[in-house]
């Protein structure tokens, strides 16, 4: 009697190929879906047209519904960018992260991948961090009046 271990390789011929799955469909994977649907259907009994017009609007929907999504990512982001720029020239008390507090004023901004920071004193600082903030001090430069007396 033979005996075949679990551990044995498997044979190519009578495998079946690993498919990795797609998580969601597209509109052309609807479109496709809808084509086979009516294809296949029963000439005696063919399709409400109802059904494939809610179809249709449900996925409008959905898709629209990802579009806002993905815009509303977007101008979150802008707000972040606007609410950091701000700041500039303003002076502020941040959290360091270490405990302690950093006091300056802002004197650019900067992005990573985090989101926008604000530029404190050559250090950044993310925009969540600002404690206080109040108008930056102004240095008006100073003029030199030059008189001119003719004669």
């Amino acid at each position: 009697m033979n005996v075949t271990s679990i551990a044995a390789p498997i044979d190519p011929a009578i495998s079946t190929p690993v498919v990795k799955a797609v998580k969601t469909l597209g509109s052309e994977d609807f479109l496709k879906l809808l084509a086979v649907q009516y294809k296949n259907q029963d000439p005696q009994k063919p399709m409400d047209d109802t059904a494939f017009i809610a179809q249709m609007a449900q996925f409008t929907a959905l898709s629209q519904s990802q579009t806002m999504t993905s815009e509303m990512v977007k101008l979150g982001a802008s707000q972040q960018i606007v609410a950091a720029n701000s700041f500039i020239g303003k002076q502020v008390i941040v959290d360091d992260g270490n405990g302690g507090t950093a006091t300056g004023n802002v004197t650019g901004v900067t992005t990573d991948s985090k989101g926008p920071k604000i530029v404190v004193g050559g250090n950044a600082y993310s925009i969540s961090s600002v404690l206080y903030a109040e108008p930056g001090i102004v240095s008006t430069p100073s003029t030199s009046a030059s008189t001119n007396s003719g004669a």
